[in-house]
């Protein structure tokens, strides 16, 4: 009896356990761009397998100006933008990120902010 009361003890407290640590984990999952399309060439193709809130992709194309941790001041010629390149460096597409390269940051907008999930190497004028 005493090992069936064990086996019933340990049964609802690792029930207990697991229940405690859904409760914590965040409301939801993150946002993974490879889920919902690809990047061919500069256009993003989206896939239908993403609903609701469906983010908007763009191409940021400048000059490097500030590099501050995971934010990237790019200069274009009609102001300067702000990259968030955590998803980028998460990726490891990036490259070398350096005050005077000028780049392509392939990503997407949420709210107000770009995030890049992929920096090229601008070409360059001849």
């Amino acid at each position: 009896m005493r090992i069936l009361n064990s086996l019933i003890a340990s049964a609802f407290f690792g029930l207990a356990l697991s229940r405690a640590g859904y409760a914590q984990a965040p409301p939801g999952a993150p946002y993974i761009d490879t889920t919902c399309g690809t990047w061919q060439g500069d256009t993003w193709t989206p896939n239908g397998t993403c609903a609701g809130d469906v983010k908007r992709h763009a191409v940021v194309e400048g000059t490097i100006t500030i590099v501050k941790g995971h934010l990237v001041t790019v200069q274009q010629s009609t102001g300067t933008v702000v990259v968030d390149d955590t998803p980028a460096l998460n990726n490891q597409f990036t490259g070398k990120v350096a005050v005077g390269r000028r780049i392509v940051a392939h990503g997407y907008w949420d709210a107000n902010n770009f995030y890049a999930t992929m920096i090229t190497t601008a070409a360059t004028n001849p």
